[in-house]
C-alpha cells in the first residue's frame, strides 16, 4: 500500500523541489524501482485471484448445505462458514495439521488425484456426541478415536462428502469417493512436499464447541479445469435453463411424495364432565346430518367434499366436490338441502 504523506512533508517536498535540493528524475527513478515485486520461484502462484474467487463461491455454497445437513442430523444449532482460501505448498499445510487430527483422503472422481478433509478433533468429538445422545460438549482429552467413533465419523464424513457435488456442479459433475481416514499427518503424502495447493479454511460451531475444517486441493488435481475456475463462468452457467429431462425428473420426484388425507365426518363439542363418564354404546351426536356431504382434507386444509360409502369390503370416500378457496357462494351451503 503506498504511504500518504502528510500536509507538512507535502510542503518540506514542495520547498525542497523549488530550492534545487531533490531531483525530479531521481523520484521518478526511485518510483520506477517501487514496482518490481519480487517473485519467489520455490513456491510460484499457479491459481489467479479469480479462480480463488470462485473456490470461495463453491465453498460457501457447501457451507448452506453442511449447516443444513448438519442441523437436522445431528439435532444441534451448527454454522459454519469460509475464513479463507488461499495458495500454499503442501508443506506448509501438512506442517501446519495438529495430532492427533481427523484426515479424509479422498478421490476427486472424475479428476485424476486426492484431496485431504482436515477436521479438528474437538469438531469430531462433539459430532461422535450428538451422535450418541450427548449434548455436544468440548472433549478436552488428546487421544486419537475408538474403532466405534471411528466407525461413526466414518459415516458421516461420508455424507458430509456427498455434499460437495452441488456446489461443484456448475464446474464439473463430481464422484467424490472417501478412501480412507488418518488421524497423524505423517501418513498423508498425497503429493510432492512442493506441490502447489488451494486451501480452503472453514469455521465450525456446533453448540458452544469451535473448531476448523480445511479443504486441501492440490493444484494438479484440478488444473485440467482451471478454465472453468473463473467468476465469468460460474454466472454464465448459473443462469442456465431447465431441460425437459430435468423438468420430468422434478415431476417424477413429486408425485412420489406422500400426503396424509383425512375425512371429516362431523365435529361435536362436550363437557370434561361427559367425555369422563363415556361409556361403551353411548352415541356422539355430529353437527353433520347423514345426507350432508363430509369435508376431506389434505394436510391441515380443506380440499373437497365427498360421501362415505364402502369399495371392495373396504371403506371409502367419493368425491363429489372441489372446495374453491374465496368462493363465497360454495361451502358447506352450498350442499344445504
Amino acid at each position: 500500500m503506498a504511504e500518504i504523506m502528510s500536509q507538512n512533508e507535502i510542503d518540506s517536498l514542495l520547498n525542497a523541489l523549488s530550492s534545487g535540493e531533490v531531483d525530479v528524475e531521481e523520484i521518478k527513478n526511485e518510483e520506477e524501482e517501487k514496482k518490481v515485486v519480487s517473485y519467489d520461484f520455490r513456491s510460484p502462484k499457479k491459481l489467479a485471484k479469480d479462480q480463488l474467487k470462485t473456490l470461495q463461491i463453491i465453498h460457501d455454497n457447501f457451507c448452506r448445505g453442511l449447516n443444513t445437513f448438519l442441523a437436522g442430523y445431528l439435532r444441534s444449532y451448527v454454522h459454519s462458514e469460509v475464513l479463507s482460501v488461499e495458495e500454499l505448498s503442501y508443506h506448509e499445510f501438512s506442517n501446519s495439521i495438529a495430532n492427533p487430527s481427523v484426515l479424509s483422503i479422498m478421490d476427486f472422481n472424475p479428476l485424476e488425484g486426492q484431496i485431504v478433509m482436515d477436521l479438528s478433533p474437538a469438531v469430531g468429538f462433539a459430532f461422535i456426541d450428538r451422535i450418541l445422545g450427548g449434548k455436544g460438549k468440548l472433549f478436552d482429552e488428546k487421544r486419537i478415536f475408538t474403532e466405534i467413533e471411528s466407525s461413526l465419523i466414518r459415516k458421516l464424513i461420508k455424507q458430509i462428502m456427498d455434499l460437495l457435488v452441488d456446489p461443484w456442479a456448475n464446474v464439473i459433475e463430481l464422484s467424490p469417493k472417501l478412501d480412507k481416514i488418518e488421524y497423524n499427518s505423517q501418513f498423508v503424502q498425497i503429493i510432492s512436499p512442493n506441490e502447489t495447493v488451494a486451501l480452503i479454511t472453514l469455521a465450525i460451531k456446533i453448540g458452544d464447541v469451535e473448531g476448523m475444517m480445511n479443504i486441501c486441493i492440490p493444484h494438479i488435481v484440478i488444473e485440467p479445469i482451471l478454465g472453468k475456475l473463473s467468476t465469468k463462468f460460474w454466472f454464465s452457467k448459473i443462469s442456465k435453463e431447465i431441460t425437459e429431462n430435468e423438468k420430468d425428473s422434478l415431476k417424477r420426484n413429486l408425485e412420489k411424495g406422500k400426503l396424509k388425507v383425512s375425512a371429516i365426518l362431523g365435529k361435536t363439542e362436550i363437557t370434561v364432565k361427559e367425555f369422563i363418564g363415556l361409556q361403551v354404546g353411548d352415541v356422539i351426536k355430529l353437527n353433520n346430518l347423514t345426507k350432508d356431504p363430509i369435508e376431506i382434507t389434505v394436510g391441515e386444509r380443506n380440499k373437497y367434499y365427498g360421501f362415505p360409502g364402502t369399495m371392495k369390503n373396504k371403506l371409502a370416500i367419493k368425491i363429489t366436490e372441489i372446495y374453491r378457496e374465496g368462493d363465497e357462494n360454495y361451502g358447506r351451503n352450498a350442499f344445504a338441502r
